[in-house]
């Protein structure tokens, strides 16, 4: 497998797991077959994503809560910033005409997608930019990631380790 000259692995935290999931953390990373780039992360104020129209599922609030402490810092942490203002900085951040990757065809790319509607912004990739990494993990089970480092439910962190999984299956 190739990878394009630029990629984007997308990691959200949300409070859901609808396709308009309230989003409380942006992870991401920009990589190339050679290896992770730079990387984002925002905490967003869960009232933002509430007034723009994201919703909040109790189950997933219930989930979180039964997370590590260094999980759920990412709710009980600093504050976040608001929806449009997280949204406008990935803008800047994210490379022009990218790949970008979501852990699954209709989570990731979908809900920040859906996000970028609810406040009326352009998102930054284009519509045949959007990949899936758990399909591409689904067809090299012989792959195996790297051990995870960091805290696992850390938008960033989970970004990172799906982005070396991915190299590491591009190069295999």
């Amino acid at each position: 497998m190739k990878l394009d000259n630029m990629n984007v692995m997308l990691d959200l935290e949300t409070l859901g797991k609808g396709s308009r999931a309230c989003i409380i953390s942006i992870g991401a990373v920009s990589f190339n077959s050679d290896g992770i780039l730079s990387t984002f992360y925002e905490r967003v104020d869960e009232e933002s994503c509430v007034a723009a129209g994201l919703e909040i599922d109790a189950s997933t609030v219930m989930w979180w809560m039964k997370q590590s402490d260094a999980a759920r810092a990412a709710l009980t942490g600093t504050a976040g910033m608001s929806l449009t203002h997280a949204l406008a900085r990935f803008t800047m951040w994210c490379p022009e005409e990218t790949a970008v990757w979501g852990n699954g065809a209709t989570f990731d790319n979908v809900i920040l997608s859906n996000a970028y509607e609810a406040v009326n912004l352009k998102k930054p990739w284009p519509y045949w930019g959007d990949r899936c990494y758990r399909t591409v993990k689904a067809l090299h089970p012989d792959v195996k990631a790297d051990p995870f480092a960091g805290t696992a439910h850390n938008a960033l962190d989970d970004a990172i380790h799906q982005a070396r999984h991915l190299i590491k299956i591009a190069n295999a």
